[in-house]
């Protein structure tokens, strides 16, 4: 493979650009010809008809999640049967159906980790995920790609795929929602408060259809009804002043976070 076309300039999109360029061919294209400005190494693709002579082997689709399936339906007449469409979205449901349906080569994989909190210079302690019923040349792409970081992989299925999002994504993002919601100015914020900010501030910047498919996986109320529980839980220990429950209840989470 030589010719990888990424589609969306954004910040996903513009490392993955920074990240690929020298060692394959990399065209770039984006409805907003602003982001690709600042874009080198790479071929700055501004129609369809350039993409068609571009010529990609892989178009590895980084736009934001609300118009990825739309992206690949526009490009799909311009690149060859044979060109594997690839994707790094966080929820795969609706992609499952769109890959059956489309009769196309794929790889869907998810970087579980982006601009926002991760530093991209360095992601060894960083996880990505392949899903398994991918293209076996995709899946080996994206394998060499991801260790060339260091970068831990795991294979599930689509659906797999999104139930562990449902827990290590919908679980931190309403914990984080109910602490701004409850926000309140602090004259004196403590090192805690800050670092919680900081988090509240980094998730909201996110797109809000992307907050919103991630909350709103099927499997997503199983886990905050979890937290509901716990929260109870928390509330009855610290209404009877019980020493003993909250000891249990310090000791219990303790063990989660050591297990972890």
């Amino acid at each position: 493979m030589k010719k990888i076309l990424i589609l969306g300039a954004g910040k996903m999109g513009t490392w993955l650009v920074e990240s690929l360029c020298l060692d394959y061919e990399v065209g770039v294209y984006d409805k907003d010809k602003s982001k690709l400005k600042y874009l080198f190494n790479s071929h700055r693709l501004l129609t369809f008809q350039e993409i068609q002579d571009f010529k990609p082997e892989m178009v590895i689709n980084a736009v934001s999640l609300q118009f990825t399936i739309q992206a690949f339906e526009d490009l799909l007449p311009f690149v060859s049967n044979n060109c594997i469409l690839a994707d790094i979205t966080s929820v795969k449901t609706p992609l499952r159906d769109f890959y059956l349906n489309s009769g196309r080569r794929f790889v869907s994989t998810h970087p579980m980790f982006g601009p926002t909190f991760a530093n991209v210079r360095e992601l060894n302690d960083q996880s990505a995920i392949i899903i398994q019923q991918s293209d076996k040349e995709g899946k080996e792409f994206f394998r060499n790609f991801y260790r060339s970081f260091g970068i831990k992989i795991f294979e599930y299925t689509f659906i797999d795929h999104d139930k562990t999002i449902a827990y290590s994504l919908s679980v931190p993002f309403a914990s984080t929602m109910v602490f701004a919601a409850c926000m309140k100015q602090q004259e004196a914020p403590g090192t805690t408060f800050k670092k919680h900010l900081e988090i509240a501030k980094g998730l909201l910047s996110e797109d809000d259809y992307l907050l919103s498919e991630i909350l709103f996986s099927p499997y997503t109320f199983e886990q905050l009804d979890s937290i509901s529980n716990k929260m109870r839980l928390l509330k009855e220990i610290i209404k009877s002043k019980n020493p003993d429950g909250m000891k249990n209840f310090l000791s219990e989470l303790r063990k989660n976070i050591q297990e972890s």
